[in-house]
């Protein structure tokens, strides 16, 4: 019977890494397609930024009701519900020009999005909770995906730009098989381990709950703000060409994945409280570097070393709330719905800037979110290294 828990929990860690790649695929479409949608459609720069912000919208949503409705209606109905989402979205966006049809299909690839990375980490949580290493590996997935997107958009637009229409299709395919594979995961649902933990509201009391949300949302103003915009950024500015913009996407992403796998293995050899702020320090460093470079080489290295710097942050963080995930059910839930505003608020100011003062201005205001993530960072640390000191008392 233990073989058989092993076995299934080890089928659970596979199947959750494979779709999670599938959700890095989702996340840099978003952002890869966006210059293609725009002309194609004829939208204007804060219509665009208000299409990556109604995403994160649909992400808030399902991150906060997919976990509430799992432990209502469990785990698996749950998922198959909002993962629904993705490929009737992408098929919107093909088929649609209608500017409402367009802002629901944004909404709904948000609304995927948001369930399959509250499930994931849950589904991580459990199996090992509060292990960077093991959070960091399902995030380095998710860069994976992430950094293939950009290639394969590369390869099929890179003699027709009209061919990002087969792009969506190839979303549409990875909706279904993402859906499959949520159906046949071994899950255990929430609602059965309430005799074991506290399912109530406690977390609200904790400092930790909060330290984590304001890291998490400004990491994420500064993450969304620039997956959504960078490929626009050096296209418009002329900084790169088209094609070279697409591929520093993807270079951007395989230095994610590059940094994630490195972060989980340097938490099984330094304290997360040590290995967090450095990540933040060059998370302020680079960014300032590449949005002040004007030449290729200058642009690439700051654009690795970026990705690099905030690869291990969010999982990091995550991994600070592991014992409040697993005592509060609900707790996950409430974070994932603060953390998410700041990709909401974040492509839309940069959209709205951008209308008014350029681009490169709207990029420019990502610094502010990257400066006070690292300023959280050091509370967060902080807070973490008092509370380990007085608990070892």
């Amino acid at each position: 019977m233990r073989l058989f828990k092993e076995k299934e929990k080890n089928k659970q860690l596979i199947m959750t890494y494979m779709i999670f790649t599938i959700n890095g695929m989702l996340a840099l479409s978003i952002g890869a397609l966006l210059p293609f949608i725009r002309e194609a459609k004829g939208l204007e720069y804060a219509f665009s930024g208000m299409l990556v912000s109604i995403h994160s919208v649909g992400n808030l949503i399902s991150s906060f009701f997919g976990g509430t409705l799992a432990v209502r209606f469990g785990r698996k109905r749950s998922i198959l519900f909002f993962n629904a989402c993705l490929s009737i979205s992408y098929l919107m966006i093909l088929v649609s020009g209608n500017m409402a049809c367009l802002v629901l299909a944004f909404l709904m690839t948000g609304l995927a999005r948001g369930a399959t990375s509250n499930f994931c980490n849950a589904v991580i949580n459990d199996l090992a909770p509060g292990k960077a290493g093991i959070v960091n590996g399902l995030h380095a997935m998710f860069s994976l995906g992430a950094f293939i997107f950009p290639i394969i958009l590369m390869g099929m637009t890179s003699s027709n730009a009209d061919n990002w229409i087969y792009a969506c299709g190839l979303m549409i395919v990875m909706g279904i098989v993402s859906w499959l594979l949520y159906l046949f995961i071994p899950v255990q649902n929430p609602v059965a381990q309430k005799e074991k933990g506290n399912a109530g509201y406690g977390f609200f009391k904790e400092p930790m709950f909060y330290l984590v949300i304001v890291t998490m949302f400004f990491y994420l103003c500064a993450e969304q703000g620039v997956i959504g915009w960078l490929v626009t950024y050096f296209k418009d500015t002329g900084l790169l060409s088209p094609s070279l913009s697409q591929l520093m996407a993807s270079v951007q992403w395989i230095m994610i994945l590059a940094g994630r796998l490195t972060a989980a293995w340097l938490t099984t050899k330094v304290k997360k409280e040590k290995l967090l702020p450095v990540m933040g320090i060059g998370l302020v460093a680079f960014f300032l570097l590449l949005i002040s470079s004007h030449t290729t080489p200058w642009i690439v290295f700051g654009i690795m070393g970026f990705g690099f710097s905030m690869a291990g942050i969010y999982p990091t963080t995550v991994s600070f709330s592991g014992k409040l995930n697993q005592k509060y059910p609900l707790c996950w839930s409430f974070i994932l719905t603060g953390a998410s505003m700041g990709s909401i608020l974040m492509p839309s100011v940069i959209g709205r800037i951008a209308e008014s003062a350029g681009i490169g201005a709207g990029m420019s205001s990502v610094a502010v979110a990257v400066i006070v993530d690292l300023i959280c960072i050091i509370a967060l640390v902080t807070y973490s290294s008092k509370k380990s000191k007085q608990e070892a008392v």
